[in-house]
């Protein structure tokens, strides 16, 4: 589920997009500090020493990005620093822009439903800096570019972080932050595509989890997600989105929502991370985690407000294909000993059928598989990619025409004309214009029945 409602023009995106995130290290984090003005040997006294050095590389800023794709939704900009930043704390830092860029700093923690539900942003100037944040949270950076850079030292007013980063960090060392690293209430874990933010209270509940397999099974489905959408860098209009997803833990939701999608991240409650953040619960119960990634992937042109929590389950479908997993669809209803396949199928051709109103959620699902099924497993990446390529505008209250794209571009993608599956087999509401849009493409009739096969 989802909080926000997607349009083709939303608010203006809260967060400017960065690049990669450099920790103080070794001889590239003394060149660093010299850059800034910190002498590089030892520092007198411990307070004078300096939290972090972050270089910061421009990428396309989130709703730049969001037009690019073609989505509903705007993805993370945010490079997490590993700081956190006390209520009215003086967050003390030096910015060196290296390409006349200057990034903008972020504290906060995303929480759609909470009190506070937001990061603040923080404009920085070249030079030194102080900022007061009132509510105080994880720190971040966004750089809007092209491959501009930036360098932040952080001197003073911000702890660290306990941070679990894949490919650097071992179980042991994590472990040993958690213990140590108390002042902060948070916790991150970091991965190339992968930002997971979590209380304190929450990262602790699983502790010790395999986090290298828990980061590696994220990335390999947000991969899922990325295959499915045809992102497959092929032209620049295919190339994946800049930056990474971000997950957070949050503090509340509404009753019966078990996590949610909004503009920059995905929420997940307390009581969902035994599915989000264990490698066997998001292997094998992660539905809502694929569903709510999903939601960051879908497409406008072809989603009405009827396929909003419809169309998104292709990415689900997707994730439990690449994990090994069964399909939803093929679950058997006890009270009816059916599948969601053959319980569509059998409300076929009665009087009535409408596809928004007849049809259960999964069942609603069933054509968008069959479509697979049909046409091959590249029916989906394909039609993603001349959606991105031709980018057709809609307004959020134009759902015929929604519908309409849905059915014309399957028709193109597939080479056949899907009028009988989508008009008259699965009642789908297209209208008028567009049977005559689909008509006007002069296809030959499909020499299977998509609407009869199954998983």
């Amino acid at each position: 589920m989802r909080p926000s409602t997607s349009s083709s023009s939303p608010s203006p995106s809260p967060a400017r997009p960065v690049g990669r995130r450099a920790v103080l290290a070794s001889a590239a984090a003394t060149g660093a500090l010299a850059a800034l003005g910190v002498a590089a040997g030892p520092a007198s006294a411990q307070d004078r020493r300096p939290l972090a050095s972050v270089l910061v590389t421009a990428r396309p800023g989130a709703e730049a990005e969001r037009l690019r794709l073609g989505q509903a939704l705007r993805g993370s900009e945010f490079t997490p620093t590993g700081l956190y930043a006390r209520p009215g704390s003086a967050l003390t830092l030096t910015v060196q822009p290296h390409d006349d860029l200057v990034p903008t700093l972020w504290i906060g923690a995303w929480d759609y439903y909470g009190e506070i539900k937001e990061p603040r942003r923080h404009p920085l100037a070249a030079g030194a800096n102080t900022v007061t944040d009132p509510h105080g949270g994880p720190v971040y950076l966004t750089l809007t570019g092209d491959g501009e850079r930036a360098s932040v030292l952080f001197r003073s007013g911000a702890v660290p972080m306990p941070v679990f980063t894949l490919g650097e960090t071992t179980e042991d060392t994590y472990r040993q932050r958690l213990d140590t690293l108390t002042d902060s209430p948070y916790v991150e874990m970091h991965a190339p595509n992968t930002i997971l933010t979590l209380t304190r209270e929450g990262a602790l509940l699983y502790r010790d989890e395999d986090h290298t397999a828990l980061l590696e099974l994220m990335e390999t489905i947000i991969d899922s997600h990325a295959r499915i959408s045809g992102l497959d860098g092929s032209r620049p209009v295919h190339r994946r989105k800049a930056g990474p997803y971000h997950f957070t833990e949050v503090s509340k939701v509404p009753t019966g929502v078990g996590a949610y999608a909004t503009h920059g991240y995905n929420g997940f409650p307390r009581a969902y991370l035994d599915r989000a953040t264990t490698v066997t619960g998001l292997r094998t119960r992660g539905w809502g985690f694929y569903h709510e990634l999903g939601h960051m992937h879908q497409q406008f042109a072809y989603k009405p407000g009827g396929l909003t929590e419809v169309t998104v389950n292709i990415y689900s479908l997707a994730a439990q294909r690449t994990l090994g997993q069964p399909s939803n669809l093929l679950t058997v209803d006890p009270a009816t000993g059916l599948n969601h396949f053959e319980s569509a199928l059998r409300k076929f051709g009665t009087a009535g059928l409408t596809y928004e109103k007849s049809f259960g959620a999964y069942e609603k699902l069933v054509p968008l598989r069959q479509l697979e099924l049909a046409f091959g497993e590249d029916f989906w990446p394909r039609l993603h990619r001349l959606v991105r390529e031709e980018n057709p505008q809609s307004d959020y209250t134009e759902n015929a025409k929604r519908y309409r794209a849905l059915a014309t571009y399957s028709s193109r993608v597939a080479g056949y004309d899907l009028t009988g599956f989508f008009v008259n087999t699965w009642a789908f509401p297209i209208d008028a214009t567009g049977r005559a849009e689909l008509a006007a493409l002069h296809l030959p009739q499909p020499p299977v029945d998509p609407s009869t096969l199954t998983d």
